[in-house]
């Protein structure tokens, strides 16, 4: 059973729902870097081929997907917006 949302869900009023919806949102995104990552990796290893380029892909990806949870630990605001 799905969990279910005590009342209709409203991005722009309920602080709550937004938090949840952004950390929902980061788990999808850390799932795709974590599946894509690891396949190029295994692909890398597979292979033995020479992709210097790999190292920087997850670096970088990596540093958004940082970013992405220093935003919403620390810089979203979730206080209710008056409509």
């Amino acid at each position: 059973m799905p969990p279910r949302w005590p009342r209709e869900p409203d991005r722009k009023t309920d602080p709550e729902y937004r938090r949840l919806d952004d950390l929902i949102n980061f788990a999808i995104h850390v799932g795709v870097y974590t599946a894509t990552n690891s396949g190029l990796w295994f692909v890398h290893n597979l292979k033995s081929a020479e992709w210097p380029w790999l190292l920087w892909v997850n670096g970088i990806w990596f540093g958004i997907l940082a970013l992405h949870f220093v935003y919403i630990k620390a810089i979203a605001d979730y206080t209710t917006i008056k409509t």
